[in-house]
């Protein structure tokens, strides 16, 4: 995560950290709670990718 987080409101980290956990799980990439450093980054791309298109479709649902 990023060197901010501490700062960040725990139930918005909590909630960050499910829909990582959602974005990975839809792409196949099998997360754990806490390190990850063992994905490659084609893995780790494709939850953040993810993660982008699933933002992107809810902000477009959002607009009709």
């Amino acid at each position: 995560m990023a060197k901010n987080s501490k700062s960040m409101v725990p139930e918005a980290r909590e909630a960050l950290n499910r829909f990582k956990m959602e974005a990975a799980s839809e792409v196949g990439v099998n997360l754990k709670n806490g390190y990850n450093g063992d994905l490659t980054s084609k893995q780790a791309g494709s939850v953040g990718g993810q993660m982008v298109k699933k933002m992107i479709k809810s902000y477009e649902d959002s607009m009709k």
